[in-house]
């Protein structure tokens, strides 16, 4: 056991950041706020015999992150087809380039964003040839 299993995305503006989700990622939600007792939304992130898993959007429950403060949480890194078409989906719905794309040489191309809500997320498209 220890293996990774749900994710929780704090934010602030839950419209907003499901807007943001969906139209990037193609995510869906299911309300899940009775159940946990704050406005908090089960994100589905693909089909079940997709390799992934799926989170949750929650309401946060204290001050978002600062500007150009350094990281200190963890980040989810999302796997995309077209890191650069990816990359256009995130800037036209509301976030902003944190680590603009770089290669992880042989491996793939990766890329660090903030999303609508101040908080920091990876995308990763796969590249033998990325260098």
């Amino acid at each position: 056991m220890g293996r990774l299993v749900h994710f929780e995305i704090h934010v602030n503006d839950m419209e907003r950041a499901k807007h943001f989700y969906g139209k990037v990622f193609g995510w869906s939600f299911q309300d899940w706020s009775d159940y946990a007792g704050i406005p908090y939304f089960g994100a589905v992130t693909g089909e079940e015999d997709e390799l992934g898993i799926n989170g949750a959007l929650m309401q946060r429950q204290g001050p978002p992150p600062e500007v150009n403060q350094a990281l200190n949480g963890f980040a989810c890194t999302m796997g995309v087809e077209s890191y650069d078409g990816t990359e256009a989906k995130i800037l036209e719905n509301g976030g902003k380039v944190a680590i603009s794309k770089h290669a992880l040489p042989g491996m793939a191309w990766q890329g660090y964003y903030i999303d609508t809500e101040g908080n920091i997320f990876g995308i990763h498209q796969p590249d033998k040839n990325a260098k």
